[in-house]
């Protein structure tokens, strides 16, 4: 995708190469913000695993101290008291059946969904769906639950998903741009944190090879993984 001229007169203000702390990455990525909506700030991390085996496919979620800036739209497939307590606790869609029939019509209107254990059989139907999309509910994201109202609560809260892509990449959001600097820097270091602590005992090597941190619109700013405490 060709880049406009904003995004290339940013990447052209400061050095593309050099490895920031955390805090110097944060206030340059926000003043490169530089359109009229409040853009998000994205983190990316290559890491030294290999996606190919199960043993090094990292999937997970962090609690962004900060929160994400973001209303989070969550739908919980459940039924019973169980769906009861998910609309009590602020859930946008719930359902059972009738939600599945309304995925496998093409409607995917929200980021997260949680499902109770007995709702698998109708869920793992949609597989096709909401796996492309990163929705399918997931034991290890801890959106395969009974639970439901705690879950809610947290990824309504700040809790994000992650997953490596085939390429070993991490890419997590952290907030806005409209976000103090200490908030930014809060969330960046919580998501380098939980990627430290779920390192795969199987890899070996340099596991933080690059973080890059950036804004939806602006270009990438590299930060180095000593500075925030990512590659001991």
């Amino acid at each position: 995708m060709a880049k406009g001229k904003k995004h290339e007169d940013a990447a052209k203000s400061f050095d593309r190469l050099r490895l920031h702390s955390d805090s110097e990455a944060v206030s340059l990525v926000k003043s490169l913000a530089k359109r009229r909506f409040d853009e998000s700030v994205d983190v990316v991390v290559r890491l030294g695993v290999d996606p190919r085996k199960a043993d090094q496919m990292m999937r997970g979620t962090i609690s962004l101290p900060s929160g994400t800036g973001k209303e989070v739209r969550v739908a919980v497939f459940a039924q019973g008291e169980t769906a009861t307590k998910a609309r009590e606790a602020g859930a946008d869609l719930v359902g059972a059946d009738d939600l599945a029939e309304q995925v496998q019509g093409g409607m995917t209107d929200f980021d997260v969904a949680i499902a109770t254990p007995d709702m698998m059989p109708v869920v793992g139907k949609l597989g096709r769906i909401l796996g492309p999309r990163g929705l399918m509910p997931n034991p290890k994201t801890g959106t395969v639950t009974n639970d439901v109202e705690r879950t809610i609560e947290e990824f309504k809260g700040g809790k994000v998903e992650y997953r490596t892509d085939r390429f070993a990449n991490v890419h997590v959001p952290i907030g806005r741009a409209s976000f103090a600097e200490a908030d930014l820097v809060k969330n960046l270091r919580a998501v380098l944190s939980e990627l430290h602590r779920a390192k795969p005992a199987a890899s070996k090597g340099k596991y933080v090879k690059k973080v890059v941190l950036s804004s939806s619109m602006g270009p990438g700013v590299r930060v180095d993984p000593a500075e925030v405490g990512a590659d001991e």
